[in-house]
């Protein structure tokens, strides 16, 4: 059984180009720590919405330690917008 991540958060106007440099970073350690590829979206009537999604995740202890740990080193969560977070939902195909 694979899994698919989608994690979802704000970034604010002023912090689009680090916060673009720090998610790809991180999706680039992701990458080589785990051989699955991300994609980076942004919400289309909302800019400031951001979507992660990593797909056909088969090892998803592996994954999360590398996600934990790429997300700390790529100092993403403090280019946030006040009050947002990085909030994770995981589907699995029927």
């Amino acid at each position: 059984m694979t899994l698919n991540y989608y994690i979802y958060y704000k970034v604010p106007p002023e912090h689009l180009e680090r916060a673009c440099a720090a998610v790809l970073s991180l999706q680039k350690q992701l990458r080589s720590r785990t051989g699955i590829s991300g994609r980076l979206l942004r919400r289309r009537d909302d800019p400031a919405t951001w979507m992660e999604i990593y797909e056909n995740v088969a090892d998803t202890a592996q994954f999360e330690a590398a996600l934990l740990a790429a997300v700390a080193s790529s100092n993403v969560a403090q280019l946030l917008a006040p009050g947002s977070s990085r909030k994770r939902e995981i589907f699995q195909a029927l």
